[in-house]
Order: C-alpha cells, then structure tokens, then sequence
C-alpha cells in the first residue's frame, strides 16, 4: 500500500520514513575527498602556498576538500632561514594557523635537501664540523617551533640516486656532517636529532623513483630496514608519485609499498600528480583525461588497499598553480584533480570512487 492510499495516521508515518530514506541514501555517498577520507579514515592532503590563501577559491576548496595540508616552500631553507643567525617562521605559521582553523593535520615538509638551500649556505664554505654544527641547529630549531603541530617531517628529501647510491650534497659529502662514503649514515644521523628534537613527530624519508621495483627503491627498503634492526627512529616513507609521460606500474607501486609497510613502516603517498600533454591554451584531451582518471584510481588503490598506507597528498590541487607547466616548457600540463577554474576533473570522482570502496580500516 503507498503512503497516497493510506489511513492519515499511517500516511504520515509512511511519508516520515520515506524521508528518513530518502536522507540516508543522499548523504551515503561522499561528495568530497575530505567526506570520503574522513569515513575511511584516510588522511587525503595537498601541498599549499600560504601567499594564496587570500584568494577565496582557492581557500575554499583547500578546506572543504582536504584534511591535511603540506607546505610546498614556506618550511625549506631558504624560506626559514634566508640568514644563518636568524630564523623566520612567518610563512609556516601562516599554514598552521589556516589548517587549525579548518581541523586539518600539517605534515612538514623537509628539513634536509641538496636543492632550495640559501645562497649563504651553498657558497659558506663551511667544514663538515660546522655543516653538522649547522644542520643540527636547524633541525632542532624547526622542529621544536613547530613541536605539537605538525604531526609528520618529511626529515630527508631525495636523498639517494637512482641507482640507489647516496647523492652528492652538502649533508652527505659536499663537504658533508662527517659521514661522507658512508652510504647512508649521514641520513641515519639526521633522523637521531629529529627524534630528539620532536619525539612524537612521525619521521619519514621521501623521494622520487622509488615508488615501484626498482634499483632506488630496493635501495630506499633496504634503508629503511637497517634503521629498523638498529632501532633509529624512523616511522615512514614517503613516495612522491609524480606520474610522467601516463606511466606507472600499480601492481609494482602495490608491492612495493606492502614490502615498506612490513617492516612496521607507514606509507605516505606525498606528492602525486599525473601530466598531460597540453594544447597552447592548456586544454588536455578528453581521452587524456580519462586515462589519468584511470591512474589516479590505481594509484590511490594501491594504497588504500594496504592498511599501513595512511595519507594521499597531491602536489597541489588546481591547475592554476601546478609546478608542471613551468617544469615542462608549457608542453604538459592539466596534472592535478581540479581545473584552473577549481572545477573537478574525472579524476575528482574517480579518487572518490576508489576512497569510498576501500575496506574499512580500524
């Protein structure tokens, strides 16, 4: 009997649980990344730039969408300390007071890098006694500012070659803290002042290239495992996931992460984007677009899938300011899952999808 041909009483209940009906099934479904990962209980992130928090768009769709912010700049070197006797915290303070006042986690982003160094710092000519006098100092000064607020340090960006070696830079041998030839212990050491510095913040090394099978990412698990059995201080790892050129291999980002994840370690999807071949007006294909709505999906897949993947964070959020144009000449572009005018992409609803059908976590 419908709710139209029913008693009054009876009609009135009838039509009070098709509303509750209808309620429950319009708020199921997730309309945004920040509602699916929230009930999925998945941190879903972005790289900011606190110069634009200014502009309302950008500002809205930042704290409707996310629930964890990352600084692009506003925590490197050259940002905090563009002198060696001072420090400045002004544009990092900006983020963390933008992500309390919207109920987001601030994961920091990174305290040792061969690349953004001051000009001071570069052309210093200090000995490996004053480098390690130096990135102690700054370690322990940046962390401890920022003790209780961000919860994640990104504490070594880029650290290793592709083929697994240790890079030339100023922290390993150029001239180094006094552990240049030994591989990795120069990473190691870094890791023991950010214990110190912040014993609740969650440390992780971070690159590029690793993210599937490969000689860097055998190099980067094999890290990661000896810091484990010597018992430093090290909680994560970061995978960056710039997709170029619409290539990856989920089943190898999949495995490689469950081999991270097995040795106790978190995984942190910390930098994803997928470039598009552009027109001169910046337009990608519609075919284009699918197929990233297709990699954004195996990606985020692979990490949902895998209970020790906890955060997915793209490297910003809108084409307007994506690093891929200027990266690539203006011949890629399109890389993020919004448009230059924040309209959502396939890609939007296809990271929702994949969000949404993920197995519950704990």
């Amino acid at each position: 009997m419908g709710c139209a041909r029913a008693y009054p009483i009876l009609k009135l209940t009838c039509q009070l649980q098709l509303l509750v009906t209808f309620l429950a099934v319009t708020t199921v479904a997730p309309s945004t990344f920040r509602s699916a990962a929230d009930r999925a209980g998945l941190l879903v992130g972005t790289a900011v730039r606190p110069s634009l928090f200014s502009e309302a768009a950008y500002s809205q769709t930042l704290s409707r969408e996310f629930n964890m912010v990352e600084p692009e700049d506003a925590m490197k070197w050259w940002t905090v300390r563009q002198s060696k006797d001072a420090f400045d915290f002004r544009e990092g303070d900006e983020v963390i007071r933008f992500a309390q006042a919207h109920g987001q986690k601030v994961r920091g982003h990174c305290l040792v890098w061969d690349h953004n160094n001051p000009p001071w710092l570069a052309s210093g000519h200090f000995t490996s006694e004053e480098m390690s006098k130096l990135l102690h100092e700054h370690i322990a000064t940046v962390m401890k500012h920022y003790a209780g607020r961000v919860f994640a340090w990104d504490i070594v960006n880029e650290g290793l070659n592709e083929d697994g070696s240790a890079k030339d830079s100023p922290w390993y041998n150029q001239p180094g803290i006094g552990f240049a030839g030994k591989g990795t212990e120069y990473i190691a050491q870094t890791f023991r002042w950010a214990h110190q510095a912040d014993p609740k913040a969650l440390l992780f090394y971070n690159d590029n290239g690793g993210e599937e099978l490969n000689r860097k990412s055998d190099a980067i698990y094999a890290m990661a495992k000896d810091f484990k059995q010597r018992g430093l201080p090290i909680d994560g790892v970061g995978l960056q996931m710039h997709i170029f050129q619409l290539k990856v291999d989920p089943a190898a980002v999949a495995a490689n992460i469950a081999r991270l994840t097995a040795l106790g370690l978190q995984v942190h999807i910390t930098e994803l984007d997928v470039e598009l071949p552009i027109d001169t007006s910046g337009q990608a294909r519609p075919e284009d677009l699918a197929r990233q709505a297709e990699i954004y999906a195996a990606v985020v897949r692979a990490c949902v899938q895998n209970p020790g993947c906890t955060a997915i964070q793209t490297w910003g959020f809108t084409d307007k300011y994506s690093w891929i144009g200027s990266h690539s000449h203006g011949t890629q572009g399109a890389a993020l899952p919004f448009d230059r005018a924040y309209k959502p992409k396939p890609a939007y609803d296809a990271i929702i999808k994949e969000i949404t059908s993920a197995p519950a976590r704990q």
